[in-house]
């Protein structure tokens, strides 16, 4: 049965350039509402944690100096079908093969900086949800 939240980040890359109010007017303006948010910064601990799934990958390491090189904002989003609208809203990992309008289309870079993380399913939704808003219950 599918939630009707869903979990983001706003990656360093686009933090960096100065695109989160553009970002987060494209989420509330898809009939998102943001439930939680904060700007904060992952050490590397915590970015290892977060992207343990990936440690075996060849690029577990850059994954991890990227996310924890500046500030990024989480957030819990909500509207019915969250996680699904969400992802079609991120767009393909690769911001070249993204449908025009989507988050990545705009302003990703490259799929290693692609600008935002959206949760794939309800269940990591919770969990990602739980790792950076710990002792809130938002699912």
């Amino acid at each position: 049965m599918a939630t009707n939240r869903t979990f983001t980040m706003l990656k360093p890359d686009a933090v960096e350039k100065g695109h989160i109010g553009a970002i987060l007017e494209k989420i509330t303006a898809s009939g998102f509402r943001i439930v939680a948010m904060k700007l904060t910064q992952m050490t590397t601990a915590d970015a290892e944690e977060f992207y343990a799934i990936h440690n075996e990958r060849p690029f577990f390491g850059e994954l991890v100096e990227y996310m924890t090189r500046g500030p990024i904002v989480a957030a819990i989003l909500e509207k019915d079908n969250a996680v699904e609208d969400f992802r079609t809203l991120i767009g393909a990992t690769n911001p070249a093969d993204a449908a025009e309008g989507t988050i990545r289309k705009l302003y990703a870079a490259s799929i290693g900086e692609n600008a935002a993380h959206g949760s794939d399913s309800d269940e990591n939704a919770a969990i990602e949800g739980a790792f950076h808003f710990a002792g809130r219950d938002m699912f």
